[in-house]
């Protein structure tokens, strides 16, 4: 059967893919390193618009719905980018961090990243009838993604916002301890207290995490931030005054650090694992919350699909894939998935489970993942606790395969993670693009068959990626060549996670207080939710908060914080709700900006590191290295910028 017949107005067009393709790669690169960095990813569906509009005007492209049509595609394979690194990052650096690879090996991590993006698209296609024509869920990054390329009759404007603000961003990383060591990476400070108890204050100078929280708002910012208190403010210096006279071994190594060093241990050896147990609960959670609505979904989903399938009088606006494609290239995909497995087990009496347990897992969690997206949008979207909850269950189904001893449990059990959730990013961030492409009257078929495109050439630059940066910053594990890594915090603790369940030792204690602290956020959020309140809040952000260190949480809500106060001035001459956020689309676009500029310093800084061998080679000398104070004026300065380009209703 040939594909259906596209709209009239041209979508995928060889230009189109190019230029799809070309972002695509580049928003890969610069939210991996993000992802590293801070946890976290961004949608980049807007930025990756706003650049398609000016350089297809700039190459002729054509007036009109056609024009939006095809902006749309572009936007659409590049946006693919983000989601493929965040699957990754999550997931694959956890394999270096247990010793199973030196370096990422460039094929392992492309068929992974690549097949499983795939397999993510293939997923989604029978969820798009249910959650964007039928339950006509928000996709808050899919409608603001419409907008603007309804409203982009002046895309000039949009790309210098972006180019501006990515200088800035850029710039600051330069002068950041990894460049010419202007100024530093934090401002901190810490105190004994009186009783043995430790104070901690800190805030990252990163321009990157002041746009991510600016991208996801307060509520989420104020989330972040309360994890990171409890863990910082609250969980050390209980721990430090109570339980650590409890352990004189871990008390005598931490005897004659300064206040900060010894916060720092208490939290890597301890504390951070209350971030795993209320992730694993966050993860649990997503499952139970949305079971009806996605068993509805996917009934309704599969039923339309199949009965689409054949007809030729669909209009194009309601043309999926085939569903023969789908389960054809399910199985076509599937095949290679298992060929890794075997290559890695050896044993067909466990490849063949992993590769059913993948294929089941991935389809559950991709149509979790597609939900989620639908209510709290992509960079909200729960992935990483719904991996966790991947690996618990893989790792459980393994452990009566291959035994509580096996070596290679935990990598069997990351392997299946990290395949789920390249798949499961994929699935919300398709869903986010079929709603902008419903509300603009694309074809989703063409659409599908660009994500995928997206998702396969993104996979070509992460193994090289995560290679220059491990050479240069290192990844997740401290060593003596790289005291202050890329934290990696999700491959951390999927590593700590599938280690821990064979044969490793977990602080189990503090997972199960960690849980405990997730059950009670959920209780809160129930109530919330109830009441009909505007704050929420979703365990999973706590829960980030919490596995991550005080100073990162801590520009994420000043980010967050700039958002509402722009929000406000420009919905103070009565617009509505949703006219506020559509005049705050400069904002986001600086936001973006300011993260795509320092992540993609930081790769290029990267390279003469690697090549040099030496962590300082762009150092200027000593005597021009300025403290704390310096770049708190820098962050301030880029924070001041950014609101007064947000409230510029031009």
């Amino acid at each position: 059967m040939s594909a259906p017949a596209g709209a009239a107005a041209p979508q995928l067009t060889a230009r189109a893919i190019v230029l799809s393709i070309v972002l695509a790669m580049i928003l890969a690169a610069a939210n991996t390193y993000l992802g590293l960095f801070a946890g976290l990813t961004i949608a980049s569906a807007i930025p990756a618009a706003v650049v398609s509009m000016a350089v297809l005007r700039l190459l002729g492209g054509e007036a009109g719905k056609g024009g939006i049509l095809e902006n749309n595609i572009v936007a659409t394979g590049a946006s693919a980018g983000s989601s493929i690194a965040a699957g990754v990052v999550f997931t694959i650096p956890a394999l270096v961090i247990l010793g199973y690879w030196s370096e990422f090996r460039f094929g392992w991590v492309l068929a992974i990243a690549g097949l499983g993006g795939i397999l993510g698209v293939f997923f989604s296609v029978p969820l798009r009838r249910s959650l964007i024509v039928e339950e006509k869920l928000a996709f808050p990054e899919g409608k603001a993604a419409a907008e603007v390329l309804r409203t982009g009759e002046n895309p000039a404007a949009g790309l210098r916002i972006l180019g501006s603000s990515a200088l800035g961003g850029g710039l600051a990383k330069l002068a950041a301890s990894s460049g010419l060591r202007l100024i530093p990476d934090t401002a901190a400070a810490a105190t004994w207290l009186p009783g043995g108890a430790i104070a901690y204050f800190g805030t990252n100078l990163s321009p990157a995490l002041l746009g991510v929280g600016y991208i996801v708002g307060l509520n989420v910012g104020i989330l972040v931030l309360l994890g990171g208190m409890i863990s910082w403010n609250v969980a050390i210096p209980l721990y430090s005054a109570f339980v650590l006279p409890q352990d004189p071994q871990f008390a005598g190594a931490l005897a004659g650090l300064p206040a900060e060093g010894a916060a720092s241990a208490i939290w890597s050896r301890q504390i951070r694992y209350l971030g795993v147990g209320a992730m694993l609960v966050g993860g649990l959670w997503a499952l139970v919350s949305t079971r009806r609505s996605l068993l509805s979904g996917v009934k309704s989903g599969l039923a339309a699909a199949r009965a689409g399938s054949g007809a030729g009088d669909l209009p194009d606006t309601e043309r999926d894939l085939p569903m023969k494609w789908v389960l054809a290239g399910i199985v076509l995909f599937t095949l290679p998935l298992w060929a890794l497995y075997q290559t890695i087990t050896g044993s067909l009496a466990v490849s063949g489970p992993m590769t059913v347990l993948m294929i089941v897992a991935g389809f559950l969690f991709c149509s979790v993942s597609a939900y989620m997206a639908g209510l709290v949008g992509s960079s909200n979207n729960p992935v990483s606790g719904i991996t966790i909850a991947t690996i618990l269950f893989a790792a459980v189904v393994l452990l009566g395969l291959m035994g509580r001893d096996a070596e290679l449990g935990p990598v069997a059990a990351i392997m299946i993670g990290a395949v789920v959730c390249c798949a499961a990013c994929i699935s919300g961030d398709n869903l986010q693009d079929l709603k902008c492409g419903h509300l603009v009257g694309a074809t989703p078929w063409r659409q599908q068959t660009m994500l995928a495109i997206g998702a396969a050439t993104s996979a070509l630059v992460m193994g090289p990626v995560l290679n220059l940066l491990a050479r240069a910053y290192g990844i997740g594990v401290p060593s003596a060549e790289h005291p202050d890594p890329l934290l990696a915090p999700q491959a951390t603790l999927m590593a700590s996670v599938s280690k821990g369940l064979f044969g490793g030792s977990l602080p189990w204690g503090m997972i199960e207080v960690g849980a405990l602290i997730g059950v009670a956020i959920i209780v809160v959020d129930e109530i919330l939710k109830a009441r009909g309140a505007k704050f929420r809040a979703p365990v999973l952000a706590v829960a980030v908060g919490i596995y991550l260190p005080l100073e990162l949480s801590v520009p994420i809500f000043l980010g967050g914080l700039l958002s509402h106060l722009a929000l406000r001035v420009l919905g103070g001459d009565g617009a509505s709700e949703e006219e506020a956020e559509r005049l705050n689309r400069n904002g986001m676009l600086f936001a973006a900006g300011m993260i795509t500029g320092e992540a993609l310093m930081g790769i290029l800084i990267a390279i003469p590191i690697v090549g040099s061998g030496r962590a300082d080679v762009l150092a200027l000398p000593e005597g021009l290295h300025f403290g704390g104070w310096l770049g708190l004026l820098v962050l301030g300065a880029l924070a001041s910028w950014l609101y007064r380009v947000a409230i510029d209703r031009r």
